[in-house]
């Protein structure tokens, strides 16, 4: 093979694994779910009828 089809599949290697070598695929994504502020507040017991 000719030093430029070589060079050639040099690059196109080298680009493949700077492409594919930066994906952590182990690491876990992490989240935050937040229970929603109520809109009323409930009315208090104070008695009967009151």
């Amino acid at each position: 093979m000719s030093n430029k089809i070589k060079s050639l599949a040099a690059v196109a290697v080298l680009a493949l694994v700077a492409a594919c070598g930066g994906n952590d695929a182990g690491e876990v994504e992490e989240f935050v779910v937040v229970d929603p502020v109520p809109v009323t507040t409930e009315p208090s017991f104070s008695g009967k009828y009151n």
